[in-house]
């Protein structure tokens, strides 16, 4: 008999438990919750994204086929109900997954920091990518005329290689748009693809005392001062 933690026990023991409880006493995420805490459904959709599952149906139909694992995988003994599981996605505070998600990330720059550039600051890449989503359902996240979608706007680390920051937009939000979130850091470098040359949003780079790497578009007028 095989005594050993499955492996995705084991991916559960890199998360910082204690942090994750002040978050949701913070946000009062377990407030009138019986059985299916905030824990237990971040656990649920990590292995709803580590299994590739497609749906929230996919998610508690692949959970109810290894229910005798799940008290050892950590997500609990009670089966989950696929109504349950929804209501906790709508109702429940996001900020608690949002924070932990940054605090996680944070923590995993720290460990893989390294210096490949030999620069003073950081060096980001900036981009998009479009998630699509049922328009029957995610009726909000309107795309094109047949078509939902939101965009993840994600910093990059590239020295960690670790993301240091994301961005949720509907898809229809053009990329540009989310250059005012990031959060700019002194004598830090920031690479982005041609759909950020927003001159705006660059200039707010230069007043962060930052520095910046974009392509030019065809029609771009400049002078080269020195």
């Amino acid at each position: 008999m095989n005594k050993n933690k499955y492996v995705f026990a084991q991916l559960v023991e890199f998360l910082d438990k204690d942090k994750f409880r002040h978050l949701v006493d913070k946000y009062n995420g377990n407030r009138y919750v019986k059985s299916f805490t905030c824990w237990n459904q971040l656990l649920a959709l990590m292995f709803g994204q580590l299994s590739n599952r497609e749906s929230l149906r996919d998610v508690v139909v692949a959970l109810e086929a290894h229910h005798t694992k799940c008290y050892h995988l950590g997500i609990g003994r009670n089966p989950i109900a696929k109504t349950t599981f929804a209501s906790a996605n709508q109702n429940r505070d996001y900020r608690i997954f949002e924070d932990f998600a940054f605090f996680m990330m944070e923590q995993a720059r720290k460990k893989q920091a390294t210096d490949i550039f030999k620069l003073k600051g950081h060096v980001y890449a900036f981009d998009s990518t479009t998630i699509p989503l049922c328009l029957s359902i995610f009726w909000w996240a309107k795309f094109r005329k047949k078509k939902g979608g939101v965009k993840a706007h994600v910093l990059y680390d590239l020295e960690a290689q670790v993301p240091a920051y994301f961005h949720f937009s509907t898809a229809s939000v053009h990329d540009s748009k989310a250059m005012k979130y990031i959060p700019y850091e002194s004598e830090s470098y920031y690479v982005f693809d041609r759909g950020y040359n927003a001159f705006k949003e660059l200039y707010k780079i230069h007043l962060h005392e930052s520095f910046f790497v974009v392509r030019a578009k065809k029609n771009l007028q400049f002078k080269c001062i020195r």
